[in-house]
């Protein structure tokens, strides 16, 4: 069985990792004054981290159930943060792409600690994964105040990725000494292994339903936090990336109520605690497009939209985890690569749209997605007495 060490080392092991597809978005403006290029140049920047998270969770993380999850942990790191020593140096826009979209890949190890964290977690999945990601979604929401300060206290956009690198490296150290090694259940090839991981979609409806959610729930939060930078760089808040990054501490209350909503998740019906979620996200976005000038409705709205989102993503979670004990890495692959897609599109999509059309595309873009979220919820819970497996 888990104990409360280990949680504590995987949390902090996930938070730190996944922090780094963040790092860049606060920070966007400053990027492009200091390369003297476009919006829409930097804009690319947190797609190429999204783009190298879904190579890294389709390609690399089905290898935690074909070997030693822990093995595989370590090495992920030392890739990372050599990843982060490149970033921390190099001032061409091509070659921060290719080292974005090669630390997105490799920030893949948080995708082998959650399937580690639910294998080793007993009866009590919803409970324990939540734990987990109540430590990776702080790390992406304090992500964006880390950056915005460091950056704003160095007057040096590379400093945050050179921090990160030491992070990276103390934390493989904590990991040799706290996590256990950890029996493998594939021994077919690596061919075989993603082969597996996409099967599982055809294994079981529920994890395409879920699949299809947090795409599109995903698209929302990655396209609405991509774009906040530059919404509160101009008028009429005018601020700079110390304070935008901020708003990732209002974000934080919603991921340290995580674990409460993983206990939830094990008691509770699964579909309503989701609903409830995505009208809490129409909200928020309702909120920052009837008062796109008001501080109080952007601040209320972060926090609506990550409680929402964090809702649905640990009670999704549960449930996948629920489905193959053994394949716990193939379905988490099948799933997250879905996600990252979604969050990838869903990036882009934002960017395009304050290019073209400013506040008004965006916050449109976001309540259609939403809308779609909400459409999906009430069709699965109008089908709930529909098995999870397919014959």
């Amino acid at each position: 069985m888990i104990n409360k060490k280990q949680i504590f080392v995987m949390s902090a092991t996930a938070g730190i990792s996944v922090a780094n597809i963040f790092y860049n978005q606060p920070i966007l403006n400053d990027i492009a004054k200091d390369l003297n290029t476009s919006h829409l140049a930097v804009g690319n920047l947190p797609t190429f981290s999204q783009i190298g998270y879904g190579l890294g969770i389709f390609f690399l993380s089905p290898l935690g159930d074909k070997m030693d999850r822990k093995k595989l942990i370590i090495i992920l790191h030392v890739l990372l943060g050599l990843s982060l020593l490149g970033l921390a140096f190099i001032n061409n826009i091509f070659g921060i792409y290719i080292l974005t979209l090669m630390s997105g890949l490799f920030v893949v190890s948080t995708q082998v600690v959650i399937p580690m964290a639910a294998a080793m977690s007993g009866k009590d999945k919803g409970k324990v994964v939540g734990s987990i990601l109540s430590g990776l979604l702080s790390g992406i929401l304090l992500a964006r105040t880390l950056s915005g300060y460091i950056t704003e206290w160095f007057g040096n956009w590379h400093v945050i990725f050179g921090f990160s690198a030491i992070l990276v490296f103390l934390m493989i150290i904590f990991i040799s000494k706290t996590l256990p090694n950890m029996e493998v259940h594939f021994e077919d090839s690596y061919f075989s292994l993603l082969k597996s991981s996409i099967y599982q979609l055809k294994r079981f409806s529920l994890l395409r339903r879920n699949i299809l959610l947090v795409a599109i729930s995903f698209g929302v939060f990655c396209s609405f936090w991509t774009t906040l930078t530059f919404k509160l760089s101009q008028d009429p808040f005018n601020y700079d990336s110390d304070i935008i990054g901020l708003f990732g501490v209002l974000a934080v209350a919603g991921a340290l109520l995580a674990p409460y909503i993983g206990k939830l998740s094990d008691t509770i019906n699964a579909n309503g605690i989701k609903l409830i979620s995505v009208l809490m996200i129409i909200i928020s976005i309702i909120l920052i497009k009837v008062f796109d000038t008001n501080l109080y409705a952007f601040i209320v709205a972060t926090i609506l939209l990550d409680i929402g989102f964090q809702a649905i993503q640990i009670n999704n979670l549960s449930q996948i985890f629920s489905l193959d004990e053994k394949a716990h890495s193939r379905i988490n692959t099948a799933y997250m690569s879905s996600m990252s897609i979604g969050g990838s599109i869903g990036t882009f999509i934002g960017v395009l749209c304050w290019e073209k059309g400013g506040w008004n595309f965006v916050t449109l873009e976001l309540l259609t997605l939403a809308v779609l979220s909400l459409g999906i919820i009430v069709y699965s819970y109008m089908n709930k007495n529909v098995v999870a497996t397919d014959n």
